[in-house]
């Protein structure tokens, strides 16, 4: 691909997302490197100034009452850093890495921050060289900005620290000596510029959209292949129905199980006026209610992600005409709640997917499945701790439903006394994805396994081409199967997305 454009405008999700995971780089637009330069001579204006100017020549935070000479300043910026970079636990993947660098990045490039051109340069310099600060996962509030993971990024500017570069951690200065990067020595109001943005959790925030954009179209489809197994029917899903309720995202997910079912041979096997049954299971009927409750809440998401990769977060920040004002901006509040928003759908997903995985292993509620899908009832248990699995995970996800977002922790003296936590609900969320996708992986082992079961019946050409997609990379019903490998295949196939890509061929 080629490199994303840094113009001082807004970037898209599907930006954020080559540049942190597809490993795209970036390019700083001419255009972009004049504003930096006309704002960075505006600061140095200030710089010189008897009168004091926040994050120019003063302290910070609670020792904003400062004044620092000028032949204190550079200190005052390397001391910024150090002593923010204080993070501590497990190093963050590097996609993380990647998208708070690409969205600091783009900040700078807005001209609104007062950093020098060389500082920006060297920042997308270190990105395209595939430089990776290790960054630890405590540390931010949430507020002031990602404080602790952004002083890592900017440390390692500096040329101190320590970096991932080709998978070895190493010194900062050793790697950036051989990708032919010269570090930078911060200067005034630069220190503030390279740490004061939410931008660790509005990276996390687009990929876990990007992830849940292609969970819920999994679940769509694990639910369809359930609902088909258990001999349940479509006429709920009906378009008719649905716009009785008219919210879009059940729509969507209505009319995406329709279309995995069409066709179905065992779907036609127990329609008409001899089937005995009236009303199916909530965990079937009501799946596109709460599918198209949880879209709904990733459209409300996106809304505010597509905000926050316009905004230019700093503080102070460099107004266009040239006022340099302290402002709340780097307040996390607008991503955490939407951070903890999404939490608690997947956890109502995972559930609701649990609860139909369940019937399929209960002989009273299968309609004449094997007990829990053994090969051979009693000498094995079949997919019965595979439910088990399901069930812990569901716990889990339960207890990351609970919002972070609702907690504040004062700070700096109390000068930064509300803080949103957003950093915090970032990495809750990341692991109510992945256990999202392994409870998901489990439905749809069980449904598949179950719509073998059905034989000499077939399912529809949808659900048939997710089999088919298994089997090809897991066996099917037998003795003395290894659950384990099968569930992280199932995993591999949801994350690579080709199982959404298997069905889309078949139902275009």
């Amino acid at each position: 691909m080629e490199p994303v454009a840094l113009d001082g405008g807004p970037l898209t999700a599907g930006d954020v997302v080559a540049v942190a995971r597809g490993g795209v780089g970036v390019a700083l637009t001419p255009g972009a490197l004049e504003g930096v330069a006309a704002t960075r001579a505006h600061i140095e204006k200030l710089a010189d100034a008897t009168e004091p100017t926040y994050g120019v020549s003063t302290g910070f935070g609670a020792l904003a009452v400062r004044h620092i000479p000028v032949e204190r300043r550079a200190a005052l910026q390397r001391s910024l850093i150090r002593s923010h970079a204080a993070g501590a636990g497990p190093e963050v993947e590097p996609e993380v890495v990647r998208a708070l660098m690409l969205l600091r990045l783009r900040t700078l490039a807005t001209g609104r921050t007062g950093v020098r051109q060389s500082t920006v340069e060297t920042l997308a310099a270190v990105l395209n060289a595939g430089i990776l600060p290790v960054v630890h996962e405590h540390g931010s509030l949430g507020c002031s900005g990602d404080l602790a993971p952004l002083s890592a990024v900017a440390l390692a500017l500096m040329g101190e620290g320590q970096v991932r570069y080709h998978g070895e951690l190493r010194p900062a200065a050793d790697a950036l000596a051989e990708a032919g990067i010269e570090p930078v020595a911060l200067v005034e109001k630069e220190g503030l510029a390279l740490i004061n943005g939410t931008d660790g959790m509005l990276g996390m925030l687009v990929l876990a959209i990007a992830d849940l954009r292609r969970l819920l179209d999994v679940a769509d489809l694990t639910a369809a292949m359930s609902v088909e197994a258990l001999l349940g029917t479509d006429r709920v899903f009906a378009a008719d129905l649905q716009a009785l309720r008219p919210h879009p995202g059940q729509a969507e997910s209505a009319a995406r199980m329709t279309a995995f079912l069409a066709d179905s041979p065992i779907m036609a096997s127990h329609r008409g006026p001899d089937c005995p049954r009236v009303q199916d299971a909530y965990s079937l009927r009501c799946t596109p209610q709460v599918h198209g409750a949880a879209r709904d809440t990733v459209a409300h998401a996106e809304l505010v992600a597509g905000r926050e990769l316009s905004a230019a977060i700093d503080n102070p920040v460099v107004l266009p005409d040239g006022r340099v004002e302290s402002n709340g901006n780097f307040h996390g509040a607008p991503v955490a709640y939407v951070l903890d928003f999404l939490a608690i759908p997947v956890a109502d997903v995972a559930s609701i997917a649990e609860r139909r995985t369940d019937r399929m292993l209960d002989v009273a509620r299968s309609h004449g499945l094997p007990p829990f899908l053994a090969h051979d009832p009693g000498v094995d248990s079949g997919h019965m701790i595979a439910q088990y699995t399901q069930a812990a995970v569901v716990a889990e996800l339960k207890r990351l439903a609970v919002p972070a977002s609702v907690d504040s922790i004062p700070s700096s003296a109390m000068q930064e006394d509300h803080v949103s936590l957003g950093w915090s609900a970032a990495r809750k969320l990341r692991k109510a994805v992945d256990g999202l996708t392994t409870v998901l992986a489990v439905e749809y082992l069980t449904a598949a396994r179950a719509l073998d079961f059905r034989a000499p019946l077939t399912p529809a050409p949808a659900t048939a081409a997710a089999v088919a997609l298994l089997r090809e990379h897991v066996p099917g019903p037998g003795p003395d199967r290894h659950l384990a490998p099968e569930i992280a295949a199932a995993e591999d196939l949801i994350r690579s997305g080709a199982l959404v890509d298997a069905v889309q061929r078949r139902t275009a």
